[in-house]
């Protein structure tokens, strides 16, 4: 492990090293006008959601490195406080991409990156016609961090009214990220895409009382064939499987087998019933999982 101290550290590197490192970033594509009425449409890759009552969203168009200039979204929101942050799907990332450029002040992005405005519904920032998401937003304050190259000014915004594509909607009116398929930051020119393969569920421990990884038997805990993610999956259950079911199994023909193949090797018993026990967890079958770790040889 080696470590590093930003002090230390040019802008540069510390930038780069934070970038690699907090990634994939969700981006938003923020356009915004100024007081003459000139648009400008931008990607910020420092970006997320912080609250959802009210629905706050918070993006941060940093100082230049190179330069110490600012940017003129920042400049924009400052004299109309007034934005629409937009998802792109990888369908226009490319797009995306090109209206980051630093094109002079009043060139259109819109017209360079080939994308259509639309008027909003709230605010006066046209919002992009081809976006999934536009989330039309009020600039509730603009908060610098700091008055160097690399500072981040964080643009605090008020969602007020949100437009969503129904193509990318579910039957219960829920996002897809199938159908969405966002495009996330990474560091140096690095994208990230959602594909079917990419995603996973996982149940969420709110809604249960885990034992916790804590309350796993040491010869479990230290297996050298569970991994992390399944000695949290493990640790996720509120009870464990009954003796009942775990003698159940007990007497399958399968666990039959496996106890006259290793009586005298109880080394590989053990390796067995882990293996075993994480092919029922990459199926999802938890409880199953447990009931093969409890067997006794």
């Amino acid at each position: 492990m080696k470590t590093f101290y930003p002090k230390d550290l040019s802008t540069v590197e510390v930038q780069n090293l934070l970038q690699g490192a907090v990634a994939p970033r969700p981006i938003a594509f923020a356009s915004t006008v100024d007081k003459a009425g000139n648009v400008n449409l931008s990607p910020f890759s420092f970006f997320n959601m912080f609250s959802s009552n009210p629905p706050i969203l918070i993006f941060s168009p940093s100082r230049r490195v190179r330069d110490n200039s600012t940017k003129h979204t920042l400049q924009n929101v400052l004299e109309v406080p007034e934005v629409v942050i937009h998802i792109v799907g990888f369908d226009r990332v490319e797009q995306l991409s090109l209206a980051s450029t630093e094109y002079p002040k009043g060139v259109n992005e819109f017209e360079k990156a080939g994308l259509t405005p639309v008027k909003s519904d709230l605010v006066t920032p046209p919002r992009v016609k081809e976006a999934a998401v536009a989330l039309e937003c009020k600039v509730n304050e603009v908060k610098a961090l700091g008055t160097d190259g690399g500072a981040g000014n964080l643009v605090i915004c008020e969602v007020v009214t949100m437009h969503i594509s129904e193509s990318i909607l579910d039957e219960n009116g829920v996002i897809d990220p199938h159908k969405l398929s966002p495009v996330a930051r990474l560091g140096g020119a690095w994208y990230a895409k959602i594909t079917p393969d990419s995603l996973f569920q996982i149940p969420k421990p709110l809604a249960n009382l885990g034992i916790g990884v804590d309350q796993i038997p040491d010869e479990i805990r230290n297996s050298p064939i569970l991994t992390g993610n399944n000695l949290g999956r493990l640790g996720n259950v509120m009870n464990l499987p009954s003796v009942a079911e775990v003698e159940e199994l007990s007497h399958s023909s399968e666990l039959a087998e496996m106890r006259l193949r290793f009586k005298n090797d109880s080394e590989s018993w053990l390796d067995h019933l882990h293996l075993r026990a994480k092919e029922e967890l990459e199926k999802g079958n938890v409880v199953e999982a447990w009931k093969y770790l409890l067997q006794k040889q």
